[in-house]
């Protein structure tokens, strides 16, 4: 069941002066359960192309439809409630608010969304054991590691119970044992609760785990292969 389709995106910045085609023409589907990775050379459109999905950015032409919904048609305050709603963010840079313990960064988003204290404390609890996180859920972000603290991102990202997962970078700062350890838990998630993960990445490591890899070179799509 495809739940992501892209169809003929384009996206133009600085069209009035120096023109920049960051996107040309892009049609991709993804579909539930998938474990993807856009991947291509700096400058090629994948961060854009991400963004343009996640609604963080409107294309100059061409929609973005996710489950049915034509995201390009929505009105920005209806985008916010779209993105809390649908779509988990995993950022290279974790983005954790820094005041804000563990369990309080995880149950962020639902508290937005007025889940009531029993809900969000049965789902925080949930996903800090899913991301090996029990004993850190008092701490703050200043106190644990880089790979801790995008396992966090994780567990926040998933706290809505989204369509899907977009992590942009999300290994970039990251050691090999860290960043081992968090696709694991990305690939377990994935392969048991089937949440569907899109990453963009330039990282050989995210690369080598992707099942399906979509190649961006300058705006456009140069390959899309599906791996057993």
């Amino acid at each position: 069941m495809s739940i992501i389709k892209a169809n003929s995106i384009t996206k133009t910045y600085n069209p009035n002066t120096i023109p920049v085609h960051a996107l040309r023409g892009v049609n991709l589907t993804i579909n539930k359960g998938e474990f993807t990775a856009i991947v291509g050379p700096s400058g090629s459109g994948k961060t854009t192309l991400l963004n343009i999905i996640g609604g963080l950015d409107r294309p100059t032409s061409g929609t973005i439809q996710v489950d049915g919904q034509n995201v390009s048609e929505l009105s920005d305050n209806q985008l916010i409630d779209f993105r809390q709603k649908k779509i988990g963010f995993v950022f290279q840079s974790y983005n954790l608010i820094p005041v804000l313990t563990v369990s309080e960064n995880t149950e962020f988003v639902m508290l937005l969304q007025k889940r009531s204290k029993e809900e969000r404390e049965k789902r925080v609890a949930e996903l800090l054991h899913a991301v090996d996180l029990n004993d850190k859920k008092d701490k703050r972000p200043s106190q644990l590691s880089g790979g801790q603290q995008q396992r966090v991102a994780v567990a926040r990202a998933l706290a809505s119970k989204p369509t899907f997962v977009l992590a942009d970078e999300p290994t970039a700062n990251l050691d090999s044992a860290s960043a081992s350890n968090l696709l694991d838990i990305m690939e377990k998630l994935n392969r048991e609760e089937h949440i569907t993960f899109v990453f963009s990445t330039h990282d050989q490591r995210v690369i080598d785990r992707a099942r399906r890899v979509v190649t961006l070179v300058d705006g456009a799509i140069d390959s899309d292969v599906t791996r057993d």
